[in-house]
Order: structure tokens, then C-alpha cells, then sequence
């Protein structure tokens, strides 16, 4: 009995997310095929130019453009920012620094100290003995 490999592949779409693009700006021929997962370690690996372009300048997708002003996705979606942005709308942005933009900074920043002291309540609950069940 002979086994074959089947190579993996993946929709331009899963492919653009792993690479952090967004997908509408890549190239047609990236648009239209699959990717192997060997195909996405070579890009990963050796990028082309257009890929160093769109990591670059955009336009990036909203998971990007929230981790640049340093947001959540929801927190754009609050502030009316819906579809990919440039590196200069997102630099206009942060030098605007408009009020949604502060409350949702002020915001996040609250989540992630919430965050750490879970984490740290959880670290130090871990660290005691557990004490038998009766």
C-alpha cells in the first residue's frame, strides 16, 4: 500500500490573515488560488515586494490597523473606523487623537491591567498548596 501526501492548502483569505494583509490589495494571482502551507512559509520567510509594500503602507487590515493605535477591533468600530486604513491615515489618526481614540486607548489600557492581575491572582493561587477535598 502506497500512502500519499496530500499538500495542504487554504483560502487567500486565511492565507492574507496569517500573512497580516489585507486581502482586497494583494495581487490578482494571490486573490484568485489557494495556498499551499508550504507556499505561506516561503512568503513568510522571504517576502516579495509587494508584500514588504503592503506591510509597510497598507492598506492593513482592522486587527493591524487596532494594534497601531493600540485598540481593540471593537473600539474602531466604536469610532466609525469599518474598513482598512493606510500607514498615513493611521499616523493622521494618531497625531489627530481624537476623543474616541483617547477613550478607547484609556480603555484598553484598563483591560490589559485587568489582565495582568488575574494573571498574577491566578500565579499566586497556583503557588499554594491545594488543599484535599472532603
Amino acid at each position: 500500500m502506497t500512502s500519499y501526501q496530500t499538500t495542504q492548502t487554504m483560502k487567500p483569505a486565511t492565507a492574507a490573515k496569517k500573512l497580516g494583509v489585507y486581502l482586497q490589495a494583494t495581487p490578482a494571482e494571490f486573490q484568485e488560488g489557494v495556498v499551499s502551507r508550504n507556499e505561506l512559509s516561503a512568503l513568510q520567510a522571504d517576502p516579495p515586494g509587494w508584500l514588504l509594500e503592503l506591510r509597510r503602507n497598507g492598506p492593513h487590515p482592522r486587527p493591524v490597523v487596532a494594534a497601531k493605535l493600540g485598540v481593540s477591533i471593537a473600539g474602531l468600530a466604536r469610532g466609525g473606523v469599518t474598513e482598512a486604513l493606510t500607514t498615513e491615515q493611521i499616523d493622521a489618526l494618531k497625531k489627530e487623537s481624537p476623543e474616541w481614540l483617547q477613550q478607547e486607548r484609556a480603555t484598553q489600557a484598563e483591560v490589559r491591567k485587568e489582565t495582568v492581575r488575574i494573571k498574577e491572582k491566578n500565579a499566586a493561587r497556583g503557588d499554594q498548596p491545594r488543599r484535599p477535598r472532603s
